[in-house]
């Protein structure tokens, strides 16, 4: 059982009341949620040495959500990853949605689920948070009703259980966007980190890094990582696909995904002995590299967050599933639940 505590985090720029809350575990771990976008803002999991640390960028004070653009820690929806043109087709009607990655829509739009502020229930050591997005928000279709729980159990896992409803046909691809550094938020790139992904391949992107449809196997590329192998080893390899996204971002496709929950990836900080094991029951997962942290604010502690200092494991349907009808559709039928699971688990080697 973890021990739930609530503060307050202060108010938006709308006026909207931010809290923290905080779930410990009898491992001294602990996981801090904002109410404002779910966010993940610290994730404090002892090193080999018994020390805390915490492995998740982030800030100290809620105007530094407010204006990063990176979805740091952030929950994202209602379609997470990116959708060519904004555009889809569904029950014989276009829908458009606002385009805010160049010319595609990404990770839910203008003001997605990152920079939403949700309820928040605490019940059975769990942190429940609640959000409802009306029909026509950011283009989609039907009033979407999400759930989202967090639960840190006595084994250092993380779970984040996501549950939706919605009153019409409608698109539903939820993920969290965590930028995780194994040896501490402050600790520079994560290029020495090592990371390995149970997948045998991988969905081929273009230049804007919209999969085509192609699902092309990893082996004898530099995106083979079955094995454990140090990030930086071949992120500027010469090769396209790296070439396209600045280093590693692109959607891995899940071995023996049949909606259950698989191992998707395993990463390890030699210095801090961290290990942290991903599992999901979707079928992809998108391994990014942080190659666009530049221009982000200063983090926690006067931290500096820049390119390549943190990796997200995002588990998804497939990214432009919609233009790509041989991916699994990330369509949500009015009356249908839309229930997926995604585990984080922390360790030490």
């Amino acid at each position: 059982m973890s021990q739930v505590s609530k503060q307050a985090f202060g108010r938006t720029t709308q006026g909207a009341i931010v809290s923290l809350y905080t779930l410990t575990n009898k491992n001294n771990m602990s996981i801090t949620i904002s109410t404002f976008g779910g966010t993940l803002v610290s994730v404090e999991v002892p090193d080999k040495k018994g020390a805390l640390t915490d492995v998740v960028l982030g800030y100290d004070d809620l105007a530094s959500y407010e204006k990063q653009d990176k979805y740091i820690g952030a929950l994202i929806g209602r379609c997470g990853n990116r959708i060519a043109k904004g555009q889809f087709h569904l029950n014989n009607n276009d829908y458009q949605l606002y385009c805010n990655n160049g010319n595609n829509h990404l990770h839910g739009g203008k003001i997605g689920f990152d920079k939403k502020v949700w309820d928040a229930q605490v019940s059975n050591d769990q942190l429940k948070l609640t959000y409802i997005s009306q029909a026509g928000e950011e283009g989609y279709p039907g009033t979407l009703t999400v759930t989202v729980t967090y639960t840190l159990s006595e084994d250092n896992t993380i779970s984040i259980d996501y549950h939706a409803t919605s009153d019409a046909d409608t698109i539903c691809n939820l993920t969290n966007h965590a930028y995780f550094n194994l040896s501490g938020y402050n600790s520079g790139t994560i290029l020495d980190q090592k990371i390995q992904l149970f997948a045998d391949s991988y969905t081929v992107a273009d230049q804007e890094s919209l999969p085509t449809g192609e699902i092309a196997p990893v082996e004898n590329t530099p995106l083979d990582l079955r094995q454990p192998t140090r990030i930086g080893d071949h992120i500027d390899d010469d090769f396209a696909q790296l070439q396209f996204a600045g280093g590693f971002d692109h959607n891995w496709v899940i071995n023996d995904y049949d909606g259950t929950l698989k191992k998707a990836a395993w990463a390890y900080a030699e210095d801090t002995g961290i290990t942290l094991t991903a599992s999901t029951t979707l079928p992809g997962i998108q391994f990014y590299s942080g190659n666009y942290l530049d221009d982000a604010p200063s983090g926690k502690k006067g931290s500096t967050i820049a390119k390549r200092c943190g990796f997200c494991l995002e588990s998804q349907y497939f990214p432009n599933a919609l233009k790509n009808l041989n991916f699994l559709q990330p369509i949500l039928k009015a009356g249908q639940v839309y229930h997926e699971v995604t585990n984080y688990q922390f360790g030490i080697k």
